[in-house]
């Protein structure tokens, strides 16, 4: 990676511009691809499409993934889903393009980096570890990560925030309006409160220190777990704008992907335990589930990174989201429905039956609800989120003028991504069964739901929903 690399761009104006440019670009590239195909053979239109689409899809990931921040962020959500930004035909380049975000975004130099670093820890680099490889193994939304060791020989991952990188999210908050008009091209219902909840987020994020401590707590409770471990992190070697933590290997996800079914299975069952499970085990649980904060290790267990984004919910409201996926699992309408208004979901009555209100729930969560083995892809994960935000769906409009609380926003954002990692290793399993270990307290049907259990036995455990 050159140190030549431009640095972030930190002035509201400037992020503006490349925002509105690529959304202007998108509607002029399609205007003169269609005056150009007046007169075209069917074989030269469909080049000139084919042509179009990936040069649009090129565009968008060269300005998003530059500049880094919310941005860039909002670009790694588009590349999880696939929500119909282009034609089926077209929508496997176009993801493939758009999941270079997640670990390979553009590197900004070496030497800018390295500034970051000794001016946060106030000593030079070589004061600070034993050995730092230049060469950045990751490249996120606000930073880049590296690989180093510590004077007694332990190996560590180093995360470090692009120069500037706080400034940028500002910015980018200012331009709130335009970052929506792009999204709203591929999610017509990426609604303000959803927007706002992902712009909190960021903020989070920018936080090192609390990752830190976030990251060792994480670790440490799940430092005896049977198939499920968190890098170590060193609060006492972090700082502002750096993040110390252990160096985990294992394979990434694309290796992952090209692994035989059974093994495939056996992790997205992990995935779904970990992200989805935790919430109504452990009424914590890590926000961010995406294929960039996943690996294999060699000994099959699955290392999750990345603790930014970490939530705690009361056991009131996890009770409230349990109560209600019980009766919509049990297709209880009406216990559901009144569920719904007690909670103030549901503030006009005469917008929605009980009937609508099941369906929406089911046509959101049904793979989790329903009590059969089910593969999940990247269509069945997007049409979930198409359902729960999509005005354009009129089954729905009673639904979507509802305002989801904003405690709720999160875990249900957490569903629906993990779903869609789920969907990117095309996972299969009853995820029914499963759930019911922490919807109803039922026994575990899974080898890996009774190893599970044994370890929340040996931690004594106590579900907060039975205690809520």
């Amino acid at each position: 990676m050159a140190d030549s690399a431009k640095p972030v761009s930190t002035s509201r104006l400037a992020r503006g511009s490349k925002v509105g440019a690529v959304v202007a670009a998108q509607a002029i590239r399609k205007r003169r691809t269609k005056l150009s195909m007046i007169g075209r053979s069917a074989e030269v239109r469909a080049r000139l499409a084919d042509e179009s689409v990936i040069r649009a899809a090129e565009q968008v990931v060269f300005v998003l993934g530059n500049m880094k921040g919310l941005v860039m962020k909002a670009g790694q959500l588009l590349s999880l889903l696939d929500l119909g930004l282009v034609p089926p035909r077209h929508r496997e380049v176009f993801q493939e393009r758009l999941s270079t975000l997640f670990d390979q975004a553009p590197a900004v130099g070496f030497e800018d980096m390295r500034r970051v670093i000794e001016e946060d820890l106030g000593k030079p680099l070589e004061d600070a570890f034993a050995e730092f490889d230049p060469k950045p193994i990751a490249a996120a939304s606000i930073g880049q990560v590296y690989r180093a060791k510590l004077a007694d020989g332990t190996e560590v991952a180093v995360k470090v925030q692009y120069p500037g990188i706080d400034l940028a999210v500002r910015a980018d908050l200012q331009n709130l309006g335009l970052l929506r008009s792009l999204m709203k091209q591929a999610l017509p219902g990426f609604t303000r409160a959803v927007f706002d909840e992902l712009r909190s987020s960021l903020e989070t994020e920018l936080d090192y220190p609390l990752e830190a401590r976030t990251q060792q707590h994480v670790a440490n409770m799940y430092a005896d777990h049977p198939f499920i471990t968190v890098p170590q992190a060193f609060p006492e070697l972090s700082s502002r704008r750096v993040l110390v933590t252990e160096y985990s290997p294992g394979l990434d996800f694309d290796a992952i992907r090209a692994l035989p079914e059974a093994e495939r299975n056996r992790i997205g069952e992990i995935i779904y335990r970990f992200y989805v499970g935790s919430l109504f085990e452990l009424a914590e649980f890590c926000g961010d589930p995406h294929p960039g904060n996943i690996l294999l290790r060699a000994d099959g267990k699955v290392v999750f990174l990345d603790f930014g984004l970490y939530k705690r919910m009361s056991p009131e409201h996890i009770a409230f989201e349990a109560t209600c996926l019980r009766a919509a699992a049990e297709d209880r309408y009406d216990d559901l429905y009144k569920l719904m208004i007690e909670r103030g979901v549901i503030e006009d009555q005469s917008m929605v039956s009980a009937e609508q209100v099941y369906n929406y729930v089911l046509s959101a969560s049904d793979w989790s609800l329903i009590d059969e083995e089910i593969t999940l892809t990247p269509e069945l994960a997007s049409t979930a989120l198409l359902h729960a935000l999509d005005p354009r769906l009129a089954e729905f409009t009673g639904m979507h003028r509802q305002v989801l609380p904003p405690e709720h926003l999160f875990s249900r954002r957490v569903e629906f991504w993990t779903c869609g990692t789920l969907g990117h290793l095309g996972a299969t399993a009853n995820w029914h069964k499963i759930a019911r270990e922490w919807l109803f307290g039922a026994e575990p049907v899974t080898e890996l739901g009774l190893l599970h259990r044994d370890w929340r036995t040996r931690k004594s455990l106590e579900s907060p929903i039975r205690s809520a």
